[in-house]
């Protein structure tokens, strides 16, 4: 049978493992519950498994039955801290947290992908290197685990990597979506402390208001966005987070919020670096007050190889039918770590439209809604994708 027909064959089991994960989700790098679930799936197939030391992390490596290089597929397994709203019969049963950004349905595919793949392991023309990830959401899971050598499972670098992401809007259900070089931002977090002198509400002049100047830094952070960079070249500042106060009629000592920061070039991102800090400090100092501003760590620009996505896009297509595939015209302002494997082997990310039926796309909730919903007819299509790039590619 082909993929596509094997995977249809699993489709309860890949359901029954999403489900089973979404009701009890976990976050950031320690997931021993998802780990085991994962360890339980993947049990009795002829895999050489590892787990990480510093984070629940599973390698699994599958020998072909023929020599050759490896290929790397990797899913990622955590939640967020997101309360859920809908009413689902397998919702989250773990308060504020959530499978918000389909990375159950990531979890269960790929190791779908590993039971498709073993059953025709004698096919393989190398070894495909299974990478269940933690930590994409912040906590650069990735990054932790080629520093736990990821990478060299299987012996030598794998010679191409694939990732794969839903979507529980904007693309049709079942529709790939991808394109070469630039797919998703690089992603930094901008701290910001305003420090000023506390008093009363009633005499603002006797004080040093940080909240006032906070909110003259948020306004003015957009504004120099719009006049510093090229819309062609986009730069995106959100601030998402604001902190300072107590009550109605006490003006504070300091005021915290925090930004994030997309870019997709490397001059963009250092200027842009420069250009937040000076604003905030131009204000600061205007007012009277003083601010300390830093850079969390972030996420690198995913670039996907203009060959590994011509061939993802070749794959796809062959495996699927015409029209499932789309080249995006542009990127998208997301972020993602896989961006550190695509750093040290060539590969290419790919977007899966996991909308339910029932809801139009273009208006659906997106990932990280606590109302997101993805619907489980995809699992079989994910499953089918990666383990037709792992054959074809060590094929080739």
């Amino acid at each position: 049978m082909s993929f596509t027909e094997s995977a249809r064959d699993m489709r309860d089991d890949l359901v029954r493992l999403r489900h089973s994960l979404h009701t009890t989700p976990e976050i950031g790098l320690t997931l021993p519950r998802t780990q085991e679930k994962v360890l339980t799936a993947l049990d009795g197939l002829p895999l050489e498994i590892t787990t990480g030391k510093a984070l629940s992390s599973i390698t699994a490596v599958l020998r072909g039955g023929r020599p050759g290089p490896s290929v790397l597929l990797r899913g990622d397994m955590d939640a967020l801290p997101v309360a859920e709203r809908n009413d689902l019969p397998y919702r989250s049963q773990i308060d504020g947290q959530m499978h918000a950004c389909g990375h159950d349905l990531h979890t269960a595919m790929l190791a779908g992908a590993a039971h498709l793949l073993s059953a025709r392991r004698e096919e393989l023309a190398g070894d495909v290197i299974f990478m269940f990830q933690p930590g994409e959401e912040g906590h650069d899971g990735a990054r932790h685990m080629i520093e736990e050598g990821v990478l060299d499972a299987a012996g030598a670098r794998p010679v191409a990597a694939y990732g794969l992401h839903v979507v529980s809007s904007m693309l049709p259900q079942g529709l790939f979506a991808s394109r070469p070089g630039p797919l998703m931002a690089a992603a930094d977090v901008f701290k910001v402390t305003v420090k000023g002198r506390g008093g009363h509400g009633s005499s603002p002049h006797r004080a040093l208001d940080p909240i006032q100047a906070g909110c003259e830094m948020v306004a003015a952070l957009q504004t120099m966005v719009t006049r510093t960079f090229d819309v062609f070249d986009p730069v995106v500042v959100t601030v998402g987070s604001f902190h300072g106060g107590t009550v109605d009629n006490v003006i504070p000592d300091e005021a915290h919020f925090e930004a994030t920061l997309r870019t997709f070039s490397p001059g963009n991102r250092t200027l842009a670096k420069r250009r937040l800090v000076e604003v905030v400090e131009g204000i600061a100092a205007a007012h009277g007050l003083s601010v300390e501003a830093s850079f969390g760590m972030g996420y690198p620009v995913t670039v996907n190889d203009a060959t590994e996505a011509e061939f993802l896009s070749r794959t796809a297509e062959e495996v699927f039918g015409p029209g499932r595939f789309f080249v995006t015209p542009q990127p998208v302002m997301g972020s993602e770590d896989f961006s550190h494997v695509l750093e040290n082997v060539p590969g290419a990310f790919v977007f899966l439209g996991a909308c339910p039926a029932d809801r139009d796309p273009a208006v659906a909730p997106y990932n990280h809604s606590p109302e997101a919903q993805f619907d489980d007819s995809v699992l079989p299509d994910g499953a089918a994708l990666y383990a037709s790039l792992a054959l074809s590619r060590l094929a080739s």
